[in-house]
């Protein structure tokens, strides 16, 4: 179980968060292709009557969440549990929420170095490290006091 990708990406398709484990094969102008193929995807579901997971590629399935306007996309194997990773994607919104005081899109914008900092504590090379949101609170409270 490891995790290819961790995104953010808000109701226009910006990109706001990204963490590769795995490289996306090509160059740079497939990355971005690649990123809008994925929003194009994501987005275009009707969120009331279809999951929260789809087949990408081959080697790729998309398990995301929207929470108001920021969509959170993880890619992971096709074999792999769905359910697990998207109870991951709510902890990592938790702990932003519980860090940033109710966080929104300007958050990740214009803190994006405590909002990766904080995706670090939860995941290390693509594998899960923490799932206790109070553990991760006080791990990064301590981390920000020090800066």
């Amino acid at each position: 179980m490891a995790i290819k990708f961790i995104m953010c990406l808000n109701k226009q398709g910006a990109l706001r968060l990204i963490r590769l484990f795995e490289p996306f094969s090509g160059d740079a102008v497939n990355h971005q292709s690649t990123i809008a193929q994925i929003y194009k995807l994501i987005s275009s579901r009707d969120h009331r009557h279809q999951s929260n997971f789809v087949e990408f590629s081959d080697s790729t399935k998309l398990v995301y969440k929207r929470y108001a306007g920021l969509y959170f996309v993880l890619g992971v194997e096709p074999e792999d549990e769905e359910l697990i990773y998207l109870s991951h994607i709510h902890l990592f919104v938790e702990v932003l929420d519980a860090f940033f005081g109710n966080v929104c899109e300007l958050d990740l914008v214009f803190n994006f170095q405590k909002a990766y900092m904080i995706l670090d504590e939860i995941l290390i090379g693509g594998e899960i490290q923490e799932t206790s949101k109070e553990v991760l609170l006080e791990r990064v409270n301590y981390l920000d006091r020090l800066s």
